[in-house]
C-alpha cells in the first residue's frame, strides 16, 4: 500500500524545504481544481459530467464537488461506488458502452443510475433484460467517430457506424423514456472544428433515424497545455458546439452533455520528483512510466511542463531525457525536457499537468509505489522554466 502523508503547505517548495522527500510528492491544488470546474459550469451551455476514470481520487473529487460538479461520467460500478461516497445525491451517468450485467443490476437498482450508453443490439437487449425492462431509462447510443487528429485517438474501439447508430436509435426510442446520441472526438483533441464536424455526422444520423433526441452528449476531448502545445482557449470549444448545435434543429427540450476529464483536473495535480542519478543527457528520476508519468511513456510521448524547486542552477537549458526508477528499460520517457544543463543528483524537480491520468495509472510495478501527498495552494507548472517556446535546435548542450 501507498504512504499517504498529508501536509498543508502554501507551496510545493515549502512542502519539499520541510521534510525532503525521496519518494515522489503529489501536489493537489484545490483552487485549480475549483477553477476548472467553473469555468466549465460557466462556459459549457449545459451539462458537465466529470469522467472520473481520469482521476477518482476522492480529493479530487471532493474539490470539483466544491467548484459545482454534480454530474459524473462513470464506467464501472467501483467508479460509481466512489462518487456516491463523495457526494451520495449525485446524478451518475453509465457511460461504458459494454458492462457487465450485474454492474447494470447493481447501477440501475442499489444506485439510482437511470443513464446507460450503448453502441449495439446485444447491449440494449442485456440493459432491458437486467433492469427488468424499466420504463425509466434514458438511453444513449454511442456513434462511431472517424479517425481524428486527436492525442488519444478513440475511433477503433466504441460507437456504432452512422446506419447502425440510426436504427439503434429508433430501437431505443421505442423502449427508453428518453433517447440520446452521444460521440466521442479523442481525448487532447486541439482542433475545435472536430466537434462541428462531428456534429454534422450527428446531423445525418437524426435525419436518417427520424427520432427525436432526448440528450445529444458532445463526450470529452477538451485538451490542456503541455510544455510543446499551446491549445485554443477552452471558449473557442464552446463556441464550435454552439454553431454545430445550432444547425441541428434539436427540440426544445433536448438537454446537451458534455464529459471533460483531463481539462477539469490536468492542473490539478503536480508531482515533484528528485534526481538519483545523471548520466549525460538522461535524468534518473524516482518516478516513471509505471507510475504517475505513463503518459510521458514512449506510446503517447508527452512532455510535461516543468520546473525545479529549491534550486539555483543556472546553466543553459539542456534538453534532457528521464529514466524511472524501476529495473525494466521500457520506463524511458524522452523527452526532451528542458532543464539547466547543471542539475545535480539530489535536485527537485515539479512536474505539472498529472492530475490527469497521472496516479491512477500507477501500477506499483517493483515495489515503487511509495508516494507523499501535500495540498498546496501556489500556481501549478505550466511551463518548462519559461522556455516553453525555445525551438530544440537552439537548446545547446552542455
Amino acid at each position: 500500500m501507498s504512504l499517504m502523508q498529508k501536509i498543508a503547505r502554501r507551496s510545493a517548495a515549502d512542502v519539499v524545504r520541510e521534510i525532503e522527500p525521496d519518494v515522489p510528492l503529489i501536489c493537489t491544488r484545490p483552487e485549480e481544481l475549483r477553477k476548472k470546474a467553473r469555468a466549465f459550469l460557466d462556459g459549457f451551455p449545459g451539462e458537465v459530467l466529470y469522467a472520473v476514470k481520469c482521476n477518482p481520487d476522492t480529493e479530487v473529487l471532493r474539490h470539483l464537488v466544491d467548484g459545482g460538479i454534480t454530474h459524473f461520467d462513470a464506467a464501472s460500478m467501483a467508479e460509481i461506488r466512489q462518487v456516491r461516497s463523495v457526494l451520495p445525491d449525485a446524478v451518475i451517468h453509465f457511460m461504458h458502452p459494454v458492462k457487465a450485467r450485474s454492474a447494470i443490476r447493481s447501477a440501475y437498482f442499489e444506485h439510482g443510475v437511470r443513464d446507460f450508453v450503448l453502441d449495439s443490439f446485444a447491449e440494449l437487449n442485456k440493459i432491458l433484460a437486467e433492469t427488468k425492462n424499466a420504463t425509466d431509462l434514458v438511453l444513449v447510443v454511442r456513434l462511431a467517430m472517424p479517425k481524428g487528429q486527436a492525442v488519444y485517438d478513440l475511433s477503433g474501439k466504441f460507437g456504432a457506424a452512422p446506419n447502425d447508430a440510426a436504427a439503434l436509435l429508433k430501437a431505443c426510442a421505442k423502449v427508453a423514456a428518453k433517447v440520446g446520441l452521444s460521440f466521442h472526438v479523442g481525448s487532447q483533441c486541439i482542433d475545435p472544428s472536430a466537434y462541428e464536424r462531428a456534429l454534422d455526422l450527428t446531423g445525418q444520423v437524426l435525419a436518417q433515424s427520424g427520432v427525436a433526441l432526448d440528450v445529444l452528449d458532445v463526450g470529452g476531448g477538451f485538451p490542456v497545455a503541455y510544455a510543446d502545445v499551446q491549445p485554443p482557449p477552452l471558449s473557442h470549444f464552446f463556441a464550435a458546439i454552439n454553431r454545430g448545435v445550432a444547425k441541428l434543429d434539436l427540440p426544445a427540450h433536448c438537454r446537451l452533455w458534455c464529459e471533460p476529464g483531463r481539462a477539469l483536473v490536468a492542473e490539478g495535480q503536480s508531482v515533484v520528483v528528485q534526481v538519483q542519478a545523471k548520466k549525460g543527457g538522461a535524468l534518473y528520476i524516482n518516478d516513471g512510466v509505471y507510475g504517475t508519468l505513463a503518459d510521458a511513456g514512449a506510446a503517447v510521448g508527452l512532455r510535461f511542463p516543468m520546473r525545479m524547486v529549491n534550486s539555483k542552477r543556472q546553466g543553459r537549458l539542456r534538453a534532457f531525457e528521464f529514466f524511472g526508477p524501476t529495473c525494466d528499460s521500457a520506463d524511458r520517457m524522452r523527452g526532451p525536457f528542458l532543464l539547466p544543463s547543471d542539475i545535480q543528483v539530489g535536485d527537485w524537480i515539479e512536474i505539472g499537468q498529472v492530475g490527469a491520468y497521472g496516479r491512477v495509472l500507477s501500477t506499483g510495478f517493483n515495489g515503487f509505489d511509495e508516494i507523499l501527498r501535500a495540498t498546496v495552494d501556489d500556481r501549478p507548472p505550466v511551463e518548462d522554466v519559461g522556455a516553453v517556446l525555445v525551438p530544440l535546435k537552439s537548446v545547446r548542450a552542455a
